[in-house]
């Protein structure tokens, strides 16, 4: 039973780390019913930048609060803004061509972040310092919690239900809810739907790169290929919660989370991918629109 907490512990720190991934997935789909598959790799540029923010706020002999402080605004503002230039460049000169179309362009612009940052920062494994946060373990009934774990978990909480609160409570949130009904309708209704797509696009990214810090800092490891390999559990995540669905995407992560390590813990740790896949087609079997997806009438 140890060991099984032990696991459901790990599994809710790597969850929620999906599911801030997830959303940036599921925003996007929800509003413009694309995937950006680009996302995992900005994921990956954030834990990069967020690095170089780091050890030049230590060589400015910072205190480790405000480096981190320093790192999660600087990362989260510059990964923003890449998020919006990206879609004005890759996304927005496709929109009204074929579908086909634009998830080229998306690929292409995967390619090519990934690229940059080999270019960049080399294909050599980077590593993260191990003391961005403070080594406090906790001993509960033996199970053990570190301060990395609670400080990842609540952070994510509190950035998931902020904006679950900003898309249902705000007039913003209110204008993404109807651009993901009927965009064209939204218009009608005087909503900007350029400045909306903009906005999810910011949004997206933020958590995204709040979701790739937390990835440098849990794993400590960093290397060019990485917003492949998360990209895409985060991606299986937002398709099991419902794509589309913001609650869904953070209910998948959680759960394909704590999927992966009690597999790695009891199964094996290379039968983890393949059973995150049979575990996608057995949900997408039985409930084709995910967990919490809702089948939605096409217009004709």
């Amino acid at each position: 039973m140890e060991i099984f907490l032990q696991q459901i512990v790990n599994g809710l720190a790597i969850g929620s780390i999906y599911a801030l991934v997830a959303i940036g997935y599921t925003m996007v789909y929800g509003v413009m019913k694309l995937i950006n598959f680009a996302h995992g790799d900005l994921v990956a540029l954030a834990a990069y930048v967020g690095l170089t923010v780091l050890m030049q706020a230590f060589g400015m002999h910072l205190s480790n609060l405000w480096a981190v402080i320093l790192m999660f605004t600087v990362t989260a503002m510059f990964i923003s803004l890449f998020g919006i230039i990206l879609e004005r460049l890759a996304y927005r000169p496709l929109r009204k061509a074929p579908r086909l179309s634009a998830v080229v362009s998306a690929l292409g612009a995967s390619l090519a972040i990934e690229n940059g940052i080999m270019l960049i920062w080399g294909p050599n494994i980077k590593v993260f310092p191990s003391n961005v946060f403070p080594s406090t373990r906790w001993h509960i009934s033996g199970v053990v919690i570190n301060s990395t774990q609670i400080a990842i978990l609540l952070l994510s909480i509190i950035l998931m239900i902020a904006l679950y609160i900003f898309i249902n409570r705000t007039k913003i949130g209110t204008a993404i809810r109807a651009s993901a009904i009927d965009q064209d309708a939204a218009k009608l209704m005087g909503i900007n739907v350029n400045g909306i797509i903009i906005a999810i696009f910011a949004l997206g990214s933020f958590l995204g790169s709040i979701g790739g810090l937390f990835i440098g800092i849990y794993y400590r490891e960093l290397y060019f290929q990485m917003g492949w390999i998360y990209g895409l559990n985060a991606f299986i995540a937002a398709i099991i919660g419902g794509i589309g669905n913001i609650p869904g995407a953070m209910l998948g992560g959680m759960l394909l989370g704590i999927f992966n390590v009690l597999i790695a813990g009891y199964v094996s740790n290379t039968w983890s991918e393949a059973l995150t896949f049979a575990l996608l087609i057995i949900i997408l079997i039985i409930k084709p629109t995910g967990i919490l997806g809702e089948r939605v009438a096409e217009k004709v």
